[in-house]
């Protein structure tokens, strides 16, 4: 069957697809979003999402892995990555199963929601813009390439970003290494639209002892500075927050931020899905990561419910497969789907999307397995290369005194120290998040802890006290190393390898550079100090039989984990040689193409990458409407 003519046809309805479906359809146009997961997860009436939220819900609590997509439906039609299925891969051996077929040398440890609101469902929430060397990375550090924008023209789409998540922030204590100060870096008067996340108890007292330690690194001294995370959750509404939307602006051809600067303002969070009373504050239940249970978290449901449903046709259990191209023009003619009744069956019919403009809008992995089973976009030879996540090293250990863990968010501070600074023309950079978890993610306390203290014979009362002695002093370090990108760091595809739709299943070729490595040797440095001067006993034990991401170095050993940010494989560059789409999001190679999502970032930095996006996904759909319009 083929569809209806449309102005834009979009694949994908997380973060980026359903921003470009809400920001063109209320500019007027008419706008088919394609979603490969059911139709109840877009279920915007009040009942309707109500029930299926809760469904989620359900399904986490009952789950015996408390995963980041042990809430959401696992659909073997449209099947996705997940960290279950990580596992250490045998040099030579067959893959080991799972959605992705891992051939190494390393496994990619990151996962991936394919449905309704797409990954940002189980994101922890962290709010950082990247800092202005990461642009440029190959010119001020010889590393990496640069991007073909700068901070300063990311900015207003970064102020854009922030209102549409609904940041929760201060903005005066975002001091970061080799960076302007917070007035200059964020514009003199900005806030952000919410108040800051109160910081935990946890990171308070771990604070007294870290803020302004020095520690010595490859004969460099750093001074530790430890400040509060922006979140995308929702806390106090800032009433000197001057912005309410954002509009096109035909005039002027530009997407602007609506201001009420002296008006009397009144600024309500983002709201929930279905209703005002759900999702107001954030309520510290400790588990962003799968699911907030209130939605107090941003998820982009919340933006897909804003959009103009008069111009919005949403088709669901829609598959993207492959794209069609006019040989002549080189233009998109249309988006062939497969779209299947049973989520358990192989049968399907097939649909051929048709519009003005065309925008993939999936995750880097699938974005790149779409266009590579099209032949499309591709004249640089750069699309599924440059496949980048921040390797995630671990530390953890007991305090001398309790700290409690286990409440509110999963990160409220970290120690930016290390986000920039000469040192990355050596090693990799790195952000230090305190987590408010304990060991929950390194040796899955608390339920190690209630095995280990059954091994030692411990019942009732003992095990009781044991228990409240362990957990309330355990403190985890994360070390989010930025992941430099490497051409063999790729997706592929192969005709051995298919789903239950015969769609392409991704091939990932894996590996850690000595940049990186370097950069995990140098961390554990850093990490030793910190415990050693604040009377923390090491609890870190990287094992090499057990553990999916063990590296060496220097005969050192390291493990590191995903970080659930998939970036690389079809970056914005320069020109057509070097870069599949450029600074507007566009491909190179087909006029009317172009593609969305953290694919397009040509390097990763140290920052969470969805606000990036967000960021980027604005200036796309800016793009998009200039040229709807010419």
């Amino acid at each position: 069957m083929k569809t209806d003519h449309y102005d834009v046809v979009i694949a994908g309805s997380g973060i980026a697809g359903s921003l470009i479906a809400k920001t063109l359809t209320r500019a007027g146009k008419k706008v088919l979003l394609l979603e490969a997961g059911l139709q109840a997860g877009v279920a915007l009436d009040s009942d309707g999402a109500y029930n299926n939220y809760m469904s989620y819900l359900d399904r986490f609590y009952n789950a015996a892995a408390k995963v980041p997509n042990s809430p959401y439906p696992i659909l073997k039609d449209a099947p996705t990555s997940n960290v279950l299925d990580v596992v250490k891969l045998t040099p030579g051996g067959p893959p080991p199963p799972g959605y992705l077929v891992q051939m190494g040398p390393l496994p990619f440890a990151s996962d991936a929601v394919r449905g309704p609101g797409g990954t940002m469902l189980h994101w922890l929430g962290t709010t950082l813009r990247m800092l202005p060397n990461d642009f440029k990375m190959k010119t001020v550090y010889n590393q990496a390439v640069d991007w073909p924008i700068t901070a300063d023209d990311l900015r207003p789409y970064y102020e854009m970003a922030e209102l549409e998540i609904g940041v929760s922030g201060e903005v005066s204590e975002q001091t970061y290494p080799d960076t302007p100060a917070p007035k200059a870096y964020f514009g003199k008067d900005y806030v952000f639209p919410m108040h800051k996340i109160p910081q935990s108890y946890l990171d308070t007292e771990i604070a007294k002892g870290v803020q302004n330690m020095t520690v010595k690194l490859n004969k460099r001294q750093y001074k530790i500075n430890c400040i509060s995370t922006p979140q995308g959750r929702n806390s106090t509404p800032n009433a000197k927050y001057p912005y309410r939307d954002v509009i096109w602006n035909k005039a002027e051809k530009k997407l602007k931020l609506t201001g009420l600067l002296g008006e009397k303002y009144d600024y309500n969070p983002v709201p929930s899905i279905w209703d005002a009373y759900t999702g107001q504050r954030c309520e510290g239940n400790a588990s962003c990561v799968p699911i907030c249970p209130v939605q107090a978290k941003y998820n982009p449901l919340k933006t897909l419910k804003r959009s103009n449903f008069d111009h919005l046709t949403i088709i669901t259990q829609a598959v993207a497969s492959t794209i069609n191209i006019d040989e002549k023009t080189k233009e998109v003619t249309g988006i062939v789907y497969k779209r299947y009744n049973n989520p358990d069956s192989p049968e399907y019919t097939t649909g051929v999307a048709a519009g003005k403009i065309y925008v993939l809008a999936a995750n880097a992995i699938e974005n790149a397995k779409i266009l590579l089973a099209s032949g499309a976009a591709n004249s640089s030879d750069q699309v599924g290369r440059n496949l980048m996540d921040h390797m995630v090293m671990l530390t953890w250990g007991l305090t001398k005194e309790k700290i409690y863990p286990y409440r509110g968010p999963g990160s409220t501070t970290n120690i930016a120290t290390f986000r920039d600074g000469p040192f990355r023309s050596e090693h990799a950079a790195w952000i230090s998040p305190f987590d408010n978890w304990g060991w929950s993610w390194p040796v899955f306390s608390p339920g190690s802890d209630v095995s280990d203290g059954l091994a030692m014979g411990l019942f009732g009362k003992q095990l009781r006290d044991y228990l409240n002695e362990r957990l309330t002093r355990q403190f985890l370090l994360h070390f989010e190393c930025e992941q430099s990108p490497d051409p063999d760091n790729r997706v592929t595809i192969d005709h051995q390898y298919l789903d239950p739709l015969g769609n392409y299943k991704p091939i990932i070729h894996y590996y850690a550079t000595d940049y990186m490595l370097k950069s995990m040797e140098a961390a554990k440095t850093v990490s030793d100090q910190i415990f050693a001067a604040n009377g923390i006993e090491d609890h870190t034990v990287y094992n090499p039989v057990t553990d999916a991401g063990y590296v060496t170095y220097k005969g050192q050993g390291y493990t590191y984990r995903g970080a659930g940010h998939i970036v690389g494989t079809h970056r914005m560059g320069f020109n057509k040689h070097d870069s599949v789409v450029n600074h507007e999001q566009r491909t190179w190679d087909h006029p009317n193409l172009f593609l969305a999502g953290c694919g397009n970032m040509p390097t990763l930095g140290t920052s969470n990458p969805s606000l990036t996006m967000t960021a980027l996904t604005f200036k796309a759909a800016e793009a998009i409407l200039k040229q709807l319009e010419k």
